[in-house]
C-alpha cells in the first residue's frame, strides 16, 4: 500500500498498520477525509506530546499562528 499523507478514513482504517509505520519512521503526518473534507490527523508522537503540553490542539494552534504569520489566502476573507 501506497501512503499518502491525506487519506479518506475508510482506507487508513484497512490499512492502519502501515499507517502507523509511515507515521513513526518516515515522520509524516497524514490527515483523514471524510468526503474530501479533513478531519482529524495521525502525527508522530513527539508532535502528539508538545500539543498535549502546550495546553491541547487549540492552544498548540494558537503559538503556531503567532510564529507562522498568516496563512495564504487569509488577506482574502
Amino acid at each position: 500500500m501506497d501512503v499518502k499523507e491525506d487519506m479518506v478514513v475508510s482506507e487508513a482504517r484497512a490499512n492502519i498498520t502501515d499507517v502507523l509505520s509511515h507515521v513513526r519512521l518516515l515522520r509524516w503526518t497524514v490527515f483523514l477525509l471524510n468526503r474530501r473534507t479533513p478531519v482529524a490527523a495521525i502525527v508522530p508522537i513527539e508532535l502528539g506530546h508538545l500539543v498535549r503540553r502546550a495546553g491541547g490542539a487549540d492552544r498548540a494552534a494558537e503559538i503556531l499562528r503567532q510564529h507562522l504569520g498568516p496563512e495564504p489566502g487569509d488577506d482574502e476573507r
